[in-house]
């Protein structure tokens, strides 16, 4: 990966979970992450621990504090759920400081919101906003934008999570809270080109994951940001995604813990394969993606993306998914040795 000469990213959240990993990332490749949060006494705690970054408390509802956050900053990182209340403030201060922001929100409502409220206002100002640029919602889309290929439109596309476990993070079940008392427990598809609400029971399918995972049973629709993402730009009427059951299992119980960290970087022992797949009549076309720990995973993603923002190699201005912003396939191989993308399959026919 190619590395920064220190430019300052404001990272929102810097001390939770998702947001330490995006903070060691940047320091990795050359940034200089600035600490911003809500909370002055974690940052003060994360900033003891790597010395000489700077911390600039704030919260979403004093304008000022976040103006000063991002004050002199090249970028904003959002790390910081629930999205549903921090996105808009912090694509408020973005748009006045004229910096590129990207967030890692998983929670669909908030993820449309975004392109709902600020696409044409951002188009109009040149910006750039990439919301979901992480394992949920990114990843997806860049797998299923990379196997399109030179497909102008598709059928269906499927994207499948194989992992082998799921340990959520206290901000993912806060997230998930939000997100099902914004749909009033209701579930939500994506289908005949338009988001769903429905009370339909989810179904169990068995999906043929290639090696190392093998064939899995996993729940139909359990439904991930990838339904905003990829139709945000993709011409694909039916956009489903499916979960292990193992995983979706562990998120449903209250009392699963925390991720575990099992080596120096933090990083949990979970594991995970997706696997994104799109038809057109009877042929198919797919993408695959290997590694560990998806919390973690979301560090490069965003960070990665920081990078081609400030340098110039995107394809789009306004609130833009990372398909649609980003070559596909080269930052997908940028990614490596975090994720190991399998050579793209193509022209196979849908049995």
């Amino acid at each position: 990966m190619a590395t920064a000469t220190g430019q300052t990213v404001t990272v929102y959240g810097a001390y939770g979970h998702t947001g330490r990993f995006v903070v060691a990332e940047l320091r990795d490749r050359g940034f200089v992450p600035i600490l911003a949060g809500r909370d002055t006494a974690k940052l003060r705690a994360l900033a003891a621990s790597a010395p000489g970054l700077e911390v600039r408390p704030a919260s979403v509802d004093d304008a000022a504090s976040l103006d000063r956050a991002l004050d002199g900053a090249d970028a904003v990182i959002n790390c910081a759920g629930p999205f549903a209340l921090t996105a808009a403030p912090v694509i408020e201060a973005a748009l006045r400081a004229g910096i590129p922001y990207v967030d890692v929100a998983a929670e669909i409502e908030a993820n449309v919101d975004t392109f709902t409220h600020f696409a044409d206002r951002a188009r109009e100002a040149g910006a750039v906003i990439v919301p979901a640029m992480a394992f949920y919602g990114g990843l997806g889309d860049l797998l299923t934008t990379a196997a399109m290929g030179d497909w102008t439109t598709a059928d269906e596309a499927t994207v499948a999570y194989g992992l082998s476990g799921w340990h959520p993070t206290p901000g993912t079940r806060t997230a998930g809270t939000v997100s099902r008392e914004r749909r009033s427990g209701r579930r939500v598809r994506y289908t005949n080109g338009r988001l769903e609400y429905h009370d339909t029971e989810p179904t169990l399918l068995k999906w043929p994951f290639p090696d190392p995972m093998g064939p899995r049973e996993v729940i139909g629709e359990f439904t991930m940001a990838d339904v905003v993402t990829i139709p945000s730009h993709l011409s694909i009427p039916e956009v489903r995604t499916h979960m292990t059951t193992e995983a979706a299992g562990d998120l449903s119980s209250p009392d699963t813990p925390s991720p575990t960290p099992t080596d120096a970087t933090g990083r949990s022992d979970q594991t995970f394969l997706v696997e994104a797949v799109v038809r057109s009549g009877p042929t198919e076309r797919r993408a695959v993606a290997t590694g560990q720990d998806i919390y973690a995973v979301t560090a490069p993603l965003a960070v990665e993306a920081i990078h081609r923002i400030l340098t110039g190699r995107t394809h789009a201005v306004g609130v833009a998914s990372a398909g649609q912003i980003f070559d596909a396939a080269d930052f997908l191989r940028a990614l490596f040795p975090h994720i190991t993308v399998e050579p793209l399959q193509r022209g196979t026919t849908a049995s």
